[in-house]
């Protein structure tokens, strides 16, 4: 490890203009690549105290042992200079996207004397025009297989062009009319490349022109009585309209643009790119990234764009591309995208309207190509096994943790405190087992006294239910004289309730040292000592063991890291979903809940008539009565439970900061509450928001 004050530069060596510098090992191999406006203010940040570093860093500039720069002229320049050498010496510190598939394109070689349409993969050649990417090669064969019905380009290898063309016979294309059998004379060169252009126009967009034509040709076929003719025109409109449709509008006015969208945690990143070429959806692609460096989403954004348009030129670089977050800055990056295409480019995050809606589909994608990235690497046994030894020989544990709970608070602002807990058999999620708590003891915002609530409650029915089948013989009742909770409604298959009588091996909390603490705490109180506790923390994520100083770092690409980050994460969704649904529950709640006799329809018939909660409060007794399927009796019962009812705090609308008007109608809140509520799987993902 070295001493990056061994090879920092003496002051005043390092020039205040734009540039980029490159960080080497003691082997001279460059292991970082970055650019800046200026030199000498974003290389002082590098030698600076280490434990002001980020981790990431840290180990960069302690695994560098000499560092050079480039001076340029502008920042594009720099910007330039920096893909250049990413690209030539693969730095291991950089970021490098990875494609999870080697993505197919439809490929028309219009550098050939007659132009072919295949299916392509890998670096594209010059002179070939690219459509896509596609997500599976079946989608270019289907499509092409539409289209050569009106287009009837040449789709053979070259070897078996020559062969037709030396028997003079075509292959069976030829024969069927989907493919107009240059090998055999049928057509010219130059109408054959013709007719492979107008293949290019109708997949770039324009596809009115051609359907136009196509209709105005079997009308008039028809009008001659040429019904074969006009039957084969109908034929190919239909085919076309088919292909179209395989690509729905999503943009108006033929917009030709790339969105991009990152979704990431501590350690990855994914990014998905949806490419819309005429308003439509013509390709979309992903990438996956190990963040191996302290990085923003701009910046990583910035690094997509490199990857993305580092080799295109003209109109292969959209007009227009959407994104998460602008790199900072943005001038010279927009300025190279311009440069690039020719003309200008527009570089924007969307604020409103169609373009946003489709982004937050786009954004959804890179989130369900992170998960499936992760659960990847978590679904073969081989892995898991490796990642749950890793678990063991890390924490120090005896043997493999085949069951692992996590558990996780969450509330907003301290409102409706709710926690979760998951299960994990075997490094896979066993939703059957999932449970929910409301914490009763305190109210209010108290994390660690919420986790040592909810470790307690768990492990106190576990001591229970081992008691009630025999299998603990202790005449005592640790952790028991408060009282026990209720059973849980929902039962199993063979009719016995779900209870918490299987024990983890392992402990997981979402949190630091202190929550770590407080589930130690409480199963020592209950008098356990098999079970094993650890915290993983979110900000560096460090795993956390009860009564030592230092974390355990596992290493980034290791296997039980990544169970631990699942384990974690679904932890905090389940806490999440249940907390939401609590606080709908609440804001829904009305005065008229607690009118007896009062049923749903006859709640809705008043706030239909009077409007709101407000108005019907200061109702009298005969208005009230107006009110269908409402009697004098009902109205005065109705009267007495709003006077005495206080009316609730105004409702605000937290976008906006509008008071809005009382509720106008909800259904009342119910809750059963027991240690743990058993729910059903697949609960719906609602991480969003400023929950925690």
């Amino acid at each position: 490890m070295a001493d990056p004050s061994s090879y920092r530069p003496e002051p005043g060596q390092i020039p205040d203009s734009p540039g980029v510098y490159k960080f080497r090992d003691e082997h001279r191999r460059v292991i970082y690549v970055g650019k800046a406006k200026s030199l000498r203010q974003r290389l002082a940040n590098y030698f600076q105290d280490l434990a002001n570093l980020h981790p990431r860093t840290r180990s960069m500039v302690t695994t560098a042992a000499s560092v050079e720069w480039t001076v340029v002229s502008t920042e594009v320049e720099a910007l330039q200079l920096e893909y250049s050498w990413i690209k030539e010496f693969d730095p291991r510190f950089n970021v490098k996207y990875r494609d999870d598939k080697s993505y197919p394109y439809l490929a028309v070689t219009m550098n050939e004397q007659y132009p072919r349409v295949q299916v392509m993969r890998g670096h594209k050649k010059k002179g070939v025009r690219y459509f896509g990417p596609y997500a599976h090669a079946w989608a270019i064969r289907d499509t092409v297989d539409l289209l050569l019905r009106v287009f009837p380009v040449r789709t053979c290898s070259a070897g078996v062009f020559k062969n037709a063309a030396r028997t003079d016979r075509p292959c069976l294309l030829g024969y069927i009319g989907k493919c107009s059998a240059p090998c055999v004379g049928r057509i010219s060169a130059d109408d054959h490349w013709d007719l492979a252009d107008e293949f290019c126009d109708f997949m770039t967009g324009r596809t009115g022109t051609y359907l136009r034509r196509l209709e105005k040709q079997m009308t008039a076929a028809a009008e001659e009585l040429e019904y074969e003719r006009a039957a084969r025109l109908r034929d190919d409109i239909e085919a076309l309209k088919k292909a179209m449709e395989k690509n729905a509008v999503v943009l108006a006015d033929a917009t030709d643009a790339d969105l991009i969208a990152v979704a990431e945690d501590e350690l990855e990143a994914a990014v998905q790119i949806f490419h819309v070429r005429g308003g439509r959806v013509r390709g979309q692609r992903g990438w996956v990234t190990d963040k191996v460096e302290e990085i923003t989403t701009g910046a990583l954004v910035e690094h997509a764009l490199q990857q993305l348009y580092g080799e295109e030129t003209g109109d292969a670089v959209p007009r227009e591309v959407l994104v998460p977050a602008l790199p900072d800055p943005v001038e010279p990056v927009q300025q190279w995208l311009t440069e690039r295409r020719g003309s200008g480019v527009s570089l924007r995050i969307p604020q409103r309207g169609d373009k946003k809606a489709l982004m937050e589909t786009v954004q959804r994608n890179a989130q369900h190509a992170l998960v499936l990235h992760k659960t990847k690497r978590a679904s073969d046994l081989t892995t898991r096994s490796r990642a749950l030894e890793e678990i063991a020989d890390a924490l120090g544990l005896d043997s493999a943790p085949l069951r692992i709970e996590c558990y996780d608070i969450s509330h907003l602002q301290g409102e409706d405190v709710v926690a979760s807990m998951v299960v994990f058999e075997d490094g896979l999620a066993r939703k059957s087992e999932y449970r929910r708590f409301q914490i009763k003891s305190f109210a209010g915002q108290d994390d660690v006294r919420s986790m040592h609530e909810v470790i307690t409650r768990r492990f106190r029915r576990y001591l229970a239910e081992k008691e009630r089948t025999g299998e603990w013989a202790e005449d005592g009742e640790p952790g028991l004289a408060g009282g026990t909770d209720e059973a849980p409604a929902l039962t199993e298959d063979d009719g016995r309730p779900k209870r918490f009588a299987y024990p983890p091996q392992l402990v997981v909390v979402d949190g630091g040292r202190p929550q770590v603490a407080a589930a130690r705490r409480a199963l020592d109180e209950l008098g356990i000592d098999d079970i094993a506790v650890c915290g993983l923390a979110k900000r560096l994520e460090e795993v956390w063991l009860p009564g030592d100083d230092d974390p355990v770092i596992l290493p980034r690409t290791s296997e039980g890291l990544y169970l631990l980050q699942r384990v974690r994460d679904e932890a905090h969704r389940f806490a999440i979903a249940y907390q939401r649904n609590k606080r709908g529950k609440r804001i829904r709640s009305s005065p008229l809940d607690d009118v007896p006799g009062l049923g749903t329809t006859r709640k809705q018939a008043l706030i239909k008539h009077f409007g709101s909660v407000k108005k019907l409060r200061s109702a009298t007794i005969d208005q009230i009565c107006e009110v269908p399927g409402i009697g004098r009796k009902t109205a005065e019962t109705i009267a007495v439970a709003l006077a005495q009812a206080a009316p609730a705090a105004p409702a605000v609308n937290t976008a906006t900061g509008e008071i809005m008007d009382d509720v106008e109608d909800g259904a009342p809140e119910t809750t059963a509450d027991a240690p743990g509520e058993p729910v059903p799987t697949g609960a719906p993902d609602e991480r969003r928001g400023q929950e925690t």
